[in-house]
Order: structure tokens, then sequence, then C-alpha cells
């Protein structure tokens, strides 16, 4: 588990060096799986309706309820490698 969180911690880094902004789909995957990773299943009350970026952020986050931390921080490490390649 600390290798995978280490790995996590490094990625989160890695994502913030990428020499090119990644589409807004896949910048709300890494947001979804860094939340899911490191908080868990989505909390909180969901943001106002006109707060279009919370809500998208919110609703990606709720797509992943449920799943275990250790594999999404899997996926996000995976997905990080992948924007790095």
């Amino acid at each position: 588990m600390s290798d995978l969180k280490a790995l996590f911690e490094q990625a989160a880094k890695d994502v913030h060096a990428l020499a090119e902004r990644p589409d807004n789909d896949t910048l709300l995957r890494l947001y979804a799986l860094y939340k899911q990773g490191s908080e868990g299943d989505v909390s909180g009350p969901k943001p106002g309706f006109f707060d279009f970026v919370g809500t998208a952020k919110y609703e990606a986050w709720a797509k992943l309820k449920g799943t275990a931390p250790e594999q999404a921080m899997q996926k996000y490490v995976d997905l990080v490698k992948k924007l790095t390649a």
C-alpha cells in the first residue's frame, strides 16, 4: 500500500508538469480519481446549479462511488503515466 501511495503522490506532482493541458474530460477524470483515491466516496452537498465547474467535478467524483481508494489510486497513476508518455 505504501508503494502505491508513493506512486500516487508522485503522479499528483507529475500531472502539474505536463507539457500540454489535457482536455476537459481527462481533467475531470483526473480530478475524480484523485479525490476518490485520497478521500473516498463523494461527500458534502452538490454545488449549486450555476456553479457549472463545481457541479461537473462533483458529478465526476460521484460516478466513482463505491470504488476502493486503492483502485482509484492505481487508475490515477496509470492515467498520469499515459499522459506523460
